[in-house]
C-alpha cells in the first residue's frame, strides 16, 4: 500500500506540474541551462555565510572577552534572523517580486559579512551581532528556491530538485564548518568572514545571471504586525533561555522573559489564526501529510544544532576531565563527515522511498539522529568516536531534511508552495535557534564538565522520541483518486 500511495503521490505532482506549465506557455519546457546548479550553490552558499558561528564561537569568546553563552549569539542572531524573515520572505516567493528578493537578500547577506568582518578590528560584539543577523536573511531563501524549482521543473524532475534543495543546504552548514575554520586558523576572524563575502559575491553574480523572472503578476503580503510579534516572542524566550544561568533561573529578568516569550507566542498564534492575511498559514501547516514533517523539523532542527554545537565545545574544551583540547581547524574538519553523509542520505532516503514507501522516513531519520546523540553521550573520548558520531549524524541528517520537502508537495496547491516551504523551514529554524542556545544553557545548568556534557545529550536524545510518535501518529493522509 505504501508503494501505491507513493506512485499515486508522484502521479498527482506530475499532473500538477504539468497542468501548470501548460497553463504558462511562455515559459520553456525544461530548466534554462545551470538554472538548477545555480540554486542548489545559492542554498550551499548562504548555508556555508549563515554557519559562521559555531566553530568561530571560542575565537569569539577570546578575541572580544565575553562569556561562552554570550558569544554564542554571534550563532543564534543569524538563526534567528532566518526563523524571522523566512515566512517574510516565503510571501515573494510567487510573481514579479521573486528575481528581486533573491537578489536583495543575497546583497544583505554580503553587507553583513562584511561587516562583521568590520567589527572584529572595532572589538564590537554588537556589531558582530548584528552583523550576523543580517547574514541570516540568507536562510529564508531557500523557500523562493524551491519554487523557482517548482516553476521550472516537471514531474519526476521536480522532486528531485526540491530534495537536492533540502539536503545542499544542510551539507552546505557542514561544508561550512570546516572552510571557516581553516580561514580562521590561517587569518583569524576577519579571513574567516570574507570568505563568506566572496562565496556570497560569487552565488550573487551566478544568481542575477540565471535566476528567471516568476510567471505572473501577484504581490505578496506581508503581515509585518504578525513578524514583529514573532520576533519579540522569540528574542524574549531565546534571552531568558540563553542568559538564565548567568542572571539566575529565579531571578525577575529570567522569569519575565520567559513569561514574555511564551505569551507572546500564544497571542502570535492566536491572531495569525485570525488574521485575513496571516505571516504563515496554521490551518495549511496541520493538514494530513503536512503536519508530520513539520513537527520533525522543529526537533531536527534542535536535535541538529544541539549535536553540532556540543560536539564543537568538546572537541575544543580541554578542561582536567573533559575535552581533546583540539584546534579551531580540528573542530570544523569533525563536521566533514556530517556533511558528506548527508549527501548519502538524500540518496538513500530516495531508494527507501521507491522501494519500501514513505511512512517509514520520518521515523528513520529521526532514529538515525537519535542513535548518533546517544553514541556522542557515550564514547567521547577520542576524536576517531567524534567523526564516527557525526558520520552517523550525517546519514540521519540527509535522510531526515531531504525527505520534508519531499513529502509535503504533493499535498499543498502550487500557490502556497512558498507559504508552505517557509513556515516548514520557519520550524527548521527555530529548531536552530533553540538547539544552539539550549544546547549550552542545558550542559551549563547540569554543572559543566563531563556531566554535564553527557546530561545534555542524554535530554536532547530524549526530544526525539516525541518526533518518532509523532512522524507514525499524524502521517495519515487523505484518500487519493486512482490514477488517471
Amino acid at each position: 500500500m505504501d508503494n501505491q500511495t507513493s506512485a499515486a503521490l508522484g502521479g498527482r505532482a506530475a499532473r500538477s506540474a504539468s497542468d501548470e506549465r501548460a497553463s504558462r506557455p511562455h515559459l520553456p519546457p525544461a530548466p534554462r541551462p545551470l538554472l538548477l546548479t545555480t540554486l542548489a550553490l545559492l542554498t550551499t552558499i548562504t548555508a556555508i555565510t549563515s554557519s559562521l558561528g559555531a566553530p568561530l564561537v571560542p575565537s569569539v569568546v577570546e578575541h572580544f572577552d565575553v562569556r561562552l553563552t554570550t558569544a554564542q549569539w554571534s550563532l543564534t542572531a543569524a538563526l534567528l534572523a532566518g526563523a524571522v524573515s523566512t515566512p517574510v520572505v516565503g510571501r515573494f516567493a510567487a510573481g514579479r517580486v521573486r528575481r528581486p528578493t533573491i537578489l536583495a537578500g543575497l546583497a544583505t547577506v554580503l553587507a553583513g559579512t562584511i561587516l562583521a568582518a568590520a567589527s572584529v578590528p572595532l572589538g564590537s560584539f554588537g556589531v558582530l551581532v548584528a552583523a550576523r543577523a543580517l547574514q541570516g536573511i540568507g536562510m529564508s531563501l531557500l523557500p523562493l528556491a524551491m519554487a523557482v524549482a517548482r516553476d521550472e521543473t516537471t514531474g519526476e524532475q521536480t522532486s528531485r530538485a526540491i530534495a537536492l534543495l533540502s539536503v545542499t543546504m544542510v551539507a552546505g552548514a557542514g561544508l561550512g564548518y570546516p572552510l571557516t575554520a581553516l580561514m580562521a586558523e590561517l587569518g583569524g576572524l576577519v579571513a574567516a568572514y570574507l570568505l563568506g563575502a566572496v562565496l556570497t559575491t560569487f552565488s550573487l553574480v551566478l544568481a542575477w545571471r540565471f535566476v528567471p523572472p516568476a510567471p505572473g503578476d501577484e504581490r505578496g503580503r506581508v503581515d509585518w504586525v504578525g513578524a514583529a510579534g514573532l520576533t519579540v516572542a522569540m528574542l524574549a524566550t531565546l534571552l531568558a533561555v540563553s542568559e538564565g544561568e548567568v542572571w539566575g533561573w529565579t531571578s525577575g529578568r529570567t522569569i519575565g522573559l520567559g513569561t514574555l516569550g511564551v505569551l507572546g507566542l500564544a497571542g502570535w498564534t492566536a491572531y495569525t489564526l485570525r488574521s485575513r492575511f496571516p505571516l504563515v498559514d496554521l490551518r495549511l501547516a496541520v493538514r494530513p501529510g503536512i503536519a508530520a514533517p513539520n513537527l520533525v523539523a522543529v526537533v531536527a532542527g534542535l536535535g541538529m544544532y544541539s549535536l553540532l554545537t556540543l560536539v564543537v565545545v568538546l572537541v575544543r574544551a580541554d578542561s582536567p576531565g573533559f575535552g581533546l583540547g583540539e584546534s579551531v581547524l580540528a573542530a570544523g574538519m569533525v563536521l566533514v563527515p556530517y556533511s558528506l553523509m548527508s549527501v548519502i542520505g538524500n540518496q538513500l532516503a530516495r531508494l527507501v522511498l521507491a522501494r519500501v514507501g514513505h511512512r517509514v522516513l520520518l521515523p528513520a531519520g529521526s532514529l538515525m539522529f537519535m542513535s548518533a546523540t546517544l553514541a556522542l553521550a557515550v564514547w567521547h573520548d577520542h576524536l576517531w568516536q567524534a567523526l564516527a558520531v557525526m558520520a552517523l549524524g550525517g546519514l540521519g541528517s540527509g535522510f531526515t531534511f531531504s525527505s520534508l520537502a519531499v513529502l509535503m508537495v504533493p499535498h499543498v496547491p502550487a500557490a502556497e508552495t512558498g507559504s508552505a516551504m517557509a513556515f516548514n523551514q520557519v520550524l527548521r529554524y527555530l529548531g536552530f535557534t533553540a538547539g544552539s542556545a539550549v544546547s549550552v544553557a542545558l550542559m551549563a545548568a547540569y554543572g559543566g564538565g563531563e556531566t554535564g556534557f553527557e546530561r545534555a545529550l542524554l535530554t536532547i536524545a530524549g526530544i526525539w522520541v516525541v518526533a518518532i510518535v509523532g512522524a507514525i501518529a499524524l502521517d495519515r493522509r487523505p484518500t487519493l483518486p486512482p490514477p488517471r
